[in-house]
């Protein structure tokens, strides 16, 4: 198996322990406190786990290699999966938000206890989510699997409502205020909804075959024109699968030269691609020059 794939798995196997120990530990203060906001934490990282097996499924699929039945690879188990986290990302927000609510607007919210062991619990929630997110992003930088960096950015994401959560741990059981706790975990809700949308977002626009971000199709635009020999260039089309571009290029040569000749510009220039863009499917047609 090539390092990178092992790195990317790595990556993936460290988030699924990690979110487990974080599952079970936000049980246990939930358990104690029966904070909202620690419930709503607790909801992320259980979404966290299944969208970390989802990541790491996706992963080991999606690094098979072109088969039969697949010429163009697995990848886009990466977004099937992405997909249908978003759906159960989506009906979790929505629980919370209607629990959050409730407790927000009733005349005598249920106060919490045990906020001590509560805020020691999430505190180190944190320090194993910082430390994920750190090999995660070393990990990306190393293989540029956006899987694992996306993956990163969502662990990242998780840190803002754990601090909250010790927050409102911190106004209950210093301030008396125990509408905090609902209002931590309605923001929380909100940034779960926010999250969710962009994550569908995202496997969906895979899923349908739209372009590349203008950025990477200027960035391929401009890569054609440098490349010597080559004297003009149509149909450029480009889609994503997972994490992976696939490039499909017409470019107009002159014809007076030999096939050998025409090849060496095509690899030039498949190279150059290749180079800015790691794992890309790059496949380009000669056409004599207009």
């Amino acid at each position: 198996m090539p390092e990178t794939s092992r790195l990317n798995l790595s990556a993936g196997l460290a988030s699924v322990a990690t979110a487990i120990l974080l599952v079970a530990l936000k049980l246990w203060a939930l358990g104690q406190t029966g904070a909202l906001s620690i419930a709503a934490s607790l909801a992320d990282s259980a979404l966290d786990l299944m969208v970390s097996l989802g990541a790491l499924a996706a992963i080991f699929y999606a690094a098979r290699p072109p088969d039969d039945d697949h010429a163009f690879g697995h990848s886009a188990a990466e977004d099937l999966a992405a997909l249908g986290q978003a759906v159960f990302i989506l009906a979790s927000a929505s629980i919370i938000a209607f629990a959050a609510m409730t407790r927000l607007l009733s005349a005598d919210p249920e106060p919490l206890s045990q906020e001590g062991p509560g805020i020691v619990a999430m505190a180190l929630s944190i320090t194993l989510t910082a430390l994920l997110v750190l090999y995660q992003r070393w990990v990306a930088r190393k293989t540029g699997n956006r899987v694992v960096a996306a993956d990163s950015l969502h662990y990242l994401g998780d840190l803002l409502p754990n601090i909250g959560a010790i927050f409102a741990l911190w106004a209950s059981a210093n301030l008396g205020l125990m509408r905090i706790d609902a209002v931590v975990a309605l923001a929380a809700a909100g940034m779960l909804a926010v999250g969710a949308l962009g994550i569908g977002k995202g496997a969906w626009d895979a899923l349908m075959d739209r372009a590349a971000p203008p950025e990477t199709i200027a960035r391929i635009e401009a890569l054609t024109k440098g490349c010597t020999g080559v004297r003009g260039f149509h149909d450029l089309k480009t889609r994503r699968s997972g994490q992976r571009l696939f490039v499909n290029l017409h470019i107009e040569l002159d014809g007076a030269q030999s096939l050998n000749d025409a090849h060496d510009i095509g690899a030039r220039l498949k190279h150059a691609i290749l180079d800015e863009f790691p794992g890309a499917d790059v496949i380009i047609h000669f056409d004599p020059v207009r």
